[in-house]
């Protein structure tokens, strides 16, 4: 009955200003990492000018940001489990802010790059800590609309980053693309002070932090991140050494993780079905997505020969559907559940693939983006549905390494489809330089590159369907 009771309590509660503007701080917080990531790529080539830099050096002041993410969003989730979700947020916000405002008064490139390491750890601890309590805050009744509120400010910050980020640089400069984050970052900051206070329990209080599982892992996440990245991922000596130091690395933590008190994975966790279900299926369809953003302006630019202006457009439609579709689709997972919502996004997703692997290119802009915006839609309504499946039945003391978890796999499925999907899309175009090869070769490029991303939602679809979706190890008892 007590369990019972607090869903009713969740749902009254959710439906109280306090509630409201917690989720408005929680909605805030996504946007901001989202956009931390999307707002700085736009500035290279004006970084580039302004430091006297090679776009090799430059780069890093994107990769430091997403390499801070990637290694350290699963640890940052657990020392929320350990020290309390809310007081680590506020922390996680305060930090975003003042490396942003760090990355803005930055006179040294050196020192930009460290201060956006920084706030990649700062956005670390929002990414991870916002999905966590977001689910607790509105109870498992409206864990779905929760997860589209948060898809939705997720891909609009992803989306706004581009246009903002050029808005920004061309009136006051490229220093106001880091100064717009901190009177937002306030903001957020005051909206988030109102979320509950931690309930630390005793388990959770007597939990202490995997220092060891914590380097090891981030070794292993920094290695394989390396390696799909520097020198565009080709097969090198430097790549072939990192991905071995990856695997090394990865044999280790796992290793320490089976003997450790009080482990930052627990090795148990991974084997249940439900939670290695649905990671598996996020690094897949990331891996998808990350194809469209790698092919798409190609084929548009070479294959339909269009202007900047109109590629650029075209490729907005993506992460605006992503916006359009994040609430419904979280209605959606409550009023159907999350299992026959994964389904449903993942077939979407399955024909938008398909799709696009057999347009013709004289079907001109329509025949791409229609079947673009099938691919986005389902893969709005996955995202949401399949985050609502794990977060609902995970226990209370891991709600935030499981989050990080999640976070987790979509990036490092964004990480391989960069790397992967793009090799894929150059072999198949038969060509060394893609800015070079002719429109059918593009053409052919794109159509067997979604080919074979039909082929990895197909496998994504089977894992979703003959997977047994029970809950996770150590849930909450449900009411008698």
């Amino acid at each position: 009955m007590i369990a019972g009771r607090d869903d009713v309590l969740a749902r009254s509660a959710e439906r109280t200003p306090s509630v409201r503007w917690a989720l408005a701080g929680l909605s805030l917080s996504m946007l901001l990492s989202s956009l931390g990531t999307s707002i700085a790529n736009v500035g290279l080539p004006t970084l580039a000018q302004a430091f006297n830099a090679s776009f090799q050096d430059v780069q890093w002041i994107v990769l430091a940001y997403l390499l801070a993410i990637t290694t350290l969003i699963v640890s940052v989730g657990r020392l929320g489990d350990i020290l309390g979700r809310r007081r680590l947020l506020l922390a996680g916000i305060c930090l975003f802010t003042l490396a942003s405002l760090l990355c803005g008064l930055a006179p040294w490139l050196w020192l930009l790059i460290a201060a956006r390491a920084a706030q990649g750890l700062g956005a670390a601890i929002m990414m991870a800590l916002t999905v966590a309590l977001a689910s607790e805050t509105v109870g498992k009744a409206r864990t779905g609309s929760a997860m589209g509120l948060l898809g939705t400010m997720s891909a609009i910050g992803t989306a706004l980053g581009p246009s903002l980020g050029g808005a920004l640089i061309a009136g006051l400069g490229w220093r106001a693309i880091f100064l717009v984050n901190v009177p937002l970052g306030i903001v957020t900051l005051l909206l988030a002070r109102g979320l509950p206070a931690d309930r630390v329990g005793p388990r959770t209080g007597g939990a202490r932090f995997d220092t060891a599982g914590t380097l090891l892992m981030a070794l292993t996440l920094a290695a394989y991140a390396l390696a799909l990245t520097i020198g565009r991922g080709g097969p090198g000596l430097l790549n072939l050494a990192l991905l071995s130091a990856a695997a090394l690395a990865f044999g280790l933590f796992w290793r320490a993780e089976a003997r450790a008190a009080s482990p930052l994975i627990r090795p148990a966790m991974l084997r249940d079905p439900a939670l290695s279900a649905g990671l598996a299926m996020s690094a897949l369809v990331s891996t998808v997505m990350m194809a469209t953003l790698v092919v798409g302006p190609f084929y548009l630019a070479r294959a339909l020969e269009l202007a900047a202006a109109p590629v650029g457009l075209v490729m907005s439609a993506g992460p605006l559907v992503a916006a359009l579709t994040g609430v419904p689709a979280g209605r959606m997972v409550d009023r159907f559940g999350a299992r026959r919502a994964t389904v449903a996004g993942l077939i979407g997703m399955a024909a938008g693939t398909f799709a696009l692997s057999i347009i013709p290119p004289t079907l001109g802009i329509p025949g791409y983006l229609a079947p673009l915006v099938i691919l986005t839609a389902g893969y709005a309504v996955f995202q949401t549905a399949n985050n609502t499946a794990v977060m609902q039945h995970v226990a209370p003391d891991r709600r935030g390494v499981v989050s990080g978890l999640i976070n987790l796999s979509r990036n490092l499925g964004l990480v391989t489809g960069a790397s992967v999907m793009g090799a894929v899309f150059a072999l198949a175009s038969a060509t060394t330089d893609i800015t070079a090869a002719s429109p059918e070769a593009v053409a052919t490029g794109m159509r067997i590159t979604f080919a074979v991303a039909a082929l990895l939602i197909a496998g994504a679809l089977a894992v979703a369907v003959g997977t047994r979706w029970r809950g996770l190890p150590g849930r909450a008892p449900r009411a008698p």
